[in-house]
């Protein structure tokens, strides 16, 4: 393309799709873009991006679609009212009677415009879902790229409700545009249905999630536990979920907004009717206050992903003055990364009552990337990030396992040379 080309179709994009339209679509190329480059095993640092490593998706299994095609019945539908779906690769050996359930992610939606555009994705049906899907990082079957988890069942519940997985409307009509809000009725669904294939008998269970994924994990914890009443040990892990209520650069809380529009559109409210009077239930920091079952946090200080809807919005910006700091962080000025130290000490400070937790297990670097548990390369290998010489991999096993207390937290950017920072500049100027 052009230059000229390239700058018409901007104007086109911008015309064409509203900013929530935009954000979603954003969302989804950012996604493609960690997979491409992180599951070929490649380097994203201030090095050349190296060649594929060993920890190659290549070696990964194909996990089929399995459409829960009963849930209708029970109301249990996505967006676009198709059915929900997982995929689940089984156990072996003395992995056979362990079960991990891994909430997938993908932002939120929060109008009747935004929630309709994401009904022809993948985000909002099950019709534009890959029908497999590769299992790495925490979900691999390797031993060498997952060595405390990889022979247990693991199941990669698919995300199509935008409100993760928490919402609920009877009424699928909303001023005249057919929308089915079901999210809690799919986490319903979904956990009778692993619940009858094996799952009740698991000896040891855990739920984890990416991002809204890993929000969802926050919200559904102690349910989960209370579905295993006679399961030895049930534990909890988000991942790049602890997301902050922090005022952006213009001074706004921009993202308490968003999170109140979510959860007035999906009723999400009535999930945490204690919640909703004082603050949002979309606040991980205020959720996991009252959850019961033993929980690992794992985030990075740099989430580029908070750092770009919650503290640099792009209303909040409109000059542009933060488009390539926000894109990655190695060109951020001396007065963008002061911000981004405050940014810092802010999600150091709401976890600070949530470390002292005896159960609770924490490992939060000082990367700029977004979820690093579903990705060879960020949860396990030679090169992945460490904090005291430990991998992410190996800080989770040693909290479930009890083996050793974990609560890990990094020296600020740019301290930890092991860190992937992700370079975002390819992505569209959105």
């Amino acid at each position: 393309m052009s230059g000229g080309e390239i700058h018409r179709f901007r104007i086109w994009w911008r015309r064409r799709w509203g900013p929530e339209r935009r954000a979603t679509f954003s969302w989804l190329l950012a996604a493609v873009f960690v997979v491409l480059f992180l599951a070929a095993g490649s380097r994203i640092g201030d090095n050349v991006l190296s060649g594929p490593t060993t920890t190659s998706s290549s070696s990964a299994p194909l996990v089929d679609l399995t459409i829960v095609h009963s849930a209708g019945a029970k109301g249990a539908l996505c967006l676009d009212g198709s059915p929900p779906a997982y995929h689940l690769l089984r156990g072996f050996g003395s992995g056979s009677d362990k079960w991990l359930v891994h909430l997938e992610g993908g932002g939120w939606c929060q109008s009747l415009d935004s929630c309709s555009f994401r009904k022809s994705t993948p985000l909002g049906s099950s019709y534009y879902m890959e029908r497999q899907v590769p299992f790495m990082g925490i979900l691999s079957n390797i031993p060498s790229q997952n060595p405390d988890f990889y022979n247990w069942n693991k199941v990669k519940v698919r995300y199509c409700d935008g409100a993760s997985f928490s919402g609920y409307r009877e009424n699928e009509v909303q001023d005249g545009t057919k929308l089915f809000f079901r999210g809690q009725r799919i986490w319903e669904t979904i956990m009778d249905e692993l619940l009858q294939k094996g799952l009740a008998n698991a000896k040891q269970a855990l739920l984890t999630g990416c991002s809204a994924g890993g929000l969802a994990t926050f919200i559904h914890c102690d349910d989960f536990q209370a579905l295993l009443p006679n399961v030895a040990t049930v534990k909890c892990f988000a991942d790049g979920g602890f997301f902050l209520n922090e005022k952006d650069i213009s001074g706004r809380r921009s993202i308490k907004s968003f999170y109140s529009n979510v959860v007035q559109l999906q009723d999400v409210g009535n999930r945490f009717p204690d919640c909703v009077s004082r603050t949002e239930p979309s606040q991980a920091e205020e959720i996991i206050k009252n959850v019961k079952t033993p929980f690992f946090i794992l985030n990075p200080t740099y989430d580029f992903w908070q750092i770009q809807h919650i503290l640099v919005p792009a209303e909040s910006d409109p000059e542009h003055a933060w488009l390539r700091c926000k894109l990655n962080i190695r060109h951020c000025d001396s007065n963008q990364l002061k911000t981004l130290q405050g940014f810092r000490d802010a999600m150091l400070s709401s976890l600070s009552e949530f470390k002292q937790k005896k159960n609770g297990g924490m490992f939060i670097n000082s990367c700029f990337v977004h979820c690093q548990s579903l990705y060879n390369q960020t949860w396990h290998s030679p090169n992945s990030p460490r904090i005291n010489n430990k991998t992410i991999s190996e800080a989770v096993g040693d909290w479930f396992f009890d083996r050793k207390e974990t609560k890990e937290i990094d020296c600020p950017y740019p301290c930890n040379p092991t860190c992937y920072h992700m370079n975002l500049s390819q992505l569209s100027k959105s």
